[in-house]
């Protein structure tokens, strides 16, 4: 399609969206916003995009900052590797690169938790080189306006939309193209309810032709769905204290701290989470144990669903390791956590 990028962009200049880092070329800026957008819509990163830049302005503030302080900006964003594979960026830049983000490609693609998706669009808008994104809506985009129903997530897919979606680009231009094909996928092209009807490309779209806008783009589902189940002590004691502990580097929500928790394989009740209790020796004795919610909270992830249950501990004993209830909030949580917490109310 020789008019492609002309009505693309025509388009985005008209419609785009007037967000921060569409006003700047600063590379750790855009670096900043795409790992902050992986996975996560513009009206839930935005906040904290506005809240990482007004704390660390510079790539040497982020890189200077503790990890604990990065995962606290972070709660709640989710995917928390993100975060981690940031600060450790930001402290390669400051430290072994002067400041100075690379200006290519195949440069920026070597900084850790940089893809080839992050790495095109730095490499696009911050240094104009002509290198197309293909992320979700870019991969939606495109299958259906040439009807491909090969599957996004294929080798083969992989291959097909790579090579189109380079062709495409506007090699003059490649920044405003690849925010405009993004834009276009993220606001009108969507995954349900697209504007089919005030469509650029309606007399062309093949997928609308065929009213097959729904089906496509076709991704092949291989992830299996894993249940745990969580079961978090949360003590109180007498002194207003409670207990938080780090999580493992590794699995979900690495280095970040929670209450004790006990995992089962099923659902259990009052006397069998007693047991487990009592067998490991959590907590000193005596103590009062009772369920705070009957009905389990499910915690989707990606991977995984987290059937859980709080279980409120109350003693007099003091407790080892204890933080005062006052300051529960400095400390950087799971959503799930802090769900718990800001309706609990210590």
């Amino acid at each position: 399609m020789k008019d492609f990028s002309k009505l693309l962009t025509a388009w985005y200049l008209k419609n785009k969206r007037d967000l921060p880092w569409r006003n700047t070329v600063d590379p750790y800026k855009i670096w900043l916003s795409e790992i902050m957008l992986q996975q996560t819509r513009v009206a839930q990163g935005l906040p904290y995009y506005l809240k990482f830049i007004d704390a660390f302005p510079s790539v040497n503030d982020l890189a200077d900052a503790s990890e604990e302080q990065i995962l606290k900006f972070w709660q709640g964003l989710g995917y928390y590797s993100r975060a981690r594979n940031l600060h450790a960026t930001a402290k390669y830049v400051a430290y072994e690169l002067n400041s100075v983000f690379p200006d290519n490609y195949t440069e920026l693609k070597k900084l850790k938790g940089v893809g080839d998706y992050t790495a095109s669009a730095i490499a696009s808008i911050c240094y104009k080189e002509p290198k197309a994104v293909l992320d979700g809506n870019v991969f939606r985009v495109l299958a259906r306006l040439y009807g491909i129903d090969t599957a996004i997530n294929t080798t083969e897919g992989g291959k097909l939309f790579s090579e189109l979606s380079q062709d495409l680009i506007d090699i003059e231009c490649p920044d405003t193209h690849n925010q405009a094909i993004m834009e276009f996928g993220a606001t009108h092209c969507t995954p349900k309810k697209p504007k089919c009807e005030s469509c650029v490309f309606s007399p062309k779209c093949i997928a609308l032709k065929q009213d097959d806008i729904g089906r496509l783009p076709v991704k092949i589902k291989k992830i299996k769905i894993k249940k745990r189940y969580f079961n978090y002590l949360v003590p109180i004691a007498g002194n207003e204290t409670t207990l938080l502990c780090k999580r493992p580097e590794k699995g979900i929500w690495a280095n970040l701290y929670e209450f004790p928790l006990i995992e089962t394989t099923e659902t259990v009740e009052y006397d069998e989470l007693l047991g487990k209790v009592e067998q490991k020796d959590l907590l000193m004795e005596p103590f009062e144990l009772s369920i705070y919610n009957e009905k389990e909270i499910v915690h989707k992830l990606s991977h995984q669903h987290i059937y859980t249950r709080f279980w409120i501990v109350t003693t007099h004993e003091k407790l080892h390791s204890a933080i005062p209830v006052s300051q529960i909030d400095n400390y950087p949580v799971p959503v799930l956590i802090a769900n718990f917490i800001n309706e609990f109310s210590f």
